[in-house]
């Protein structure tokens, strides 16, 4: 399986992956029901500066997965300039990235297994109304393994127009589709040949 997890003997490596996720549950509770200011935004930037101090990660890793985030940001903002306050848009973009950032230092300090299991063991009360716990980990499982291959896939693309002198622009989003469609093709036919679906 591919792992966002990067081995450490942080803080945060050494402690549990329930408490870590009980942890991001509780902070994105918080962030949902305290009214967002520029205030609350700084505050919440702070938290991720510190999540990732406690990962020991420095300003490289937290700027890269920062700027993972732009995409999001973009959208954001502007979708909501059209409706709110430029504070207001600040301030509810700023925790949608807080979160996906704190998600992110997670899947750091975290193996993709310990994450599963700890959700598995979570649904398991759901199975006497027809949740298989089983199920929904191995979806979550195979969920994170594809998210890099279509990240892959991308860079390939863009290494393809390189080598042809030629820019696609939002064209490239076809050979991407393609690519992607035809790799979850192999996929289902690997998983029916295993009896899994």
């Amino acid at each position: 399986m591919i792992s966002l997890y990067r081995p450490g003997r942080s803080p945060l490596h050494r402690a549990p992956a329930g408490l870590k996720l009980l942890a991001l549950t509780a902070v994105a509770l918080a962030m949902s029901f305290i009214p967002g200011t520029i205030w609350t935004s700084a505050v919440w930037l702070g938290v991720v500066v510190v999540a990732y101090a406690l990962g020991g990660f420095g300003l490289p890793t937290l700027a890269r997965q920062l700027w993972a985030t732009r995409w999001i940001v973009v959208l954001m903002v502007v979708t909501q300039l059209i409706f709110l306050t430029p504070d207001a848009a600040v301030a509810n973009t700023t925790r949608v990235v807080a979160v996906v950032m704190l998600a992110g230092v997670l899947t750091l300090t975290t193996r993709t297994e310990d994450l599963i299991d700890v959700l598995q063991r979570l649904l398991s009360p759901l199975r006497r109304f027809g949740v298989d716990p089983w199920r929904v980990g191995f979806t979550l499982s195979l969920t994170l393994t594809l998210v890099p291959v279509i990240a892959d896939f991308g860079r390939r693309v863009r290494e393809a127009e390189r080598a042809r002198g030629v820019r696609l622009g939002v064209r490239a989003i076809v050979p991407l589709l393609v690519m992607s469609l035809r790799h979850a093709d192999d996929v289902s036919d690997a998983m029916t040949a295993r009896g899994i679906a």
